[in-house]
């Protein structure tokens, strides 16, 4: 499928997110809105009343990616409230298949994130209960890291156990994903891109949505 990009509004000004969002909201694909709780990763974002906010003041889709320590309980109050799609950690979540299944029964597209020291085969048998998967290209807790290059086998398996399962599963990569290194993760088979800096910290960050989906649509 044609390359997808979420900007993450991580490296966002937090103070004018509506305005923020605007700034992207004709090019891009989704909205990559990281909601963190400073206990599963060491970092303190937003939450539910922020993503409801959010979901008023644009069209955009919202992807809301949750690194937070239990997901069971609270992913599907994030679908319920309107996002279209909601991630939850392999490493945090206690009863996957019902908290995935209950984000899909919500109406939200249902996605599952590895961290990058969990083996993406361990959970080969989970994949008809995911709508996208999300491989990890940096620790998770911060914006602007360096994208690990040793994910790109990962990624490259991920896809592979995904064409063996069949079916729409999309493989999302997040973490230093930028113009130098956006063609590496669409070669090793990703096709959804979420971009922190490399969006926001242009200045023209629509045109950098521009440029990042026609490098991977090179090679997709």
């Amino acid at each position: 499928m044609p390359a997808q990009i979420s900007p993450s509004i991580l490296t966002a000004d937090f103070a004018r997110l509506a305005d923020e969002v605007a700034k992207v909201a004709r090019v891009a694909d989704w909205l990559h809105v990281d909601v963190m709780d400073n206990h599963f990763v060491p970092n303190l974002t937003l939450g539910l009343p922020v993503v409801e906010s959010l979901l008023k003041a644009t069209t955009l889709p919202v992807d809301c990616h949750l690194m937070i320590e239990d997901p069971d309980r609270w992913a599907p109050a994030y679908a319920e409230a309107g996002a279209g799609s909601v991630t939850i950690h392999a490493e945090a979540a206690k009863a996957p298949v019902r908290t995935l299944r209950r984000i899909r029964e919500a109406g939200a597209r249902a996605g599952f994130a590895l961290n990058p020291g969990t083996a993406v085969q361990d959970y080969e048998g989970l994949l008809g209960e995911i709508d996208m998967l999300l491989v990890m290209t940096v620790e998770p807790g911060f914006g602007g890291q360096s994208f690990l290059d040793i994910m790109l086998p990962k990624i490259r398996k991920a896809r592979e156990l995904i064409r063996k399962h069949g079916g729409e599963i999309w493989l999302q990569v997040d973490g230093g994903v930028s113009a130098a290194t956006i063609e590496r993760c669409a070669e090793a088979g990703a096709d959804v891109f979420v971009a922190g800096n490399a969006v926001y910290g242009a200045d023209d960050p629509a045109e950098a949505v521009r440029s990042l989906r026609a490098q991977a649509d090179r090679l997709l």
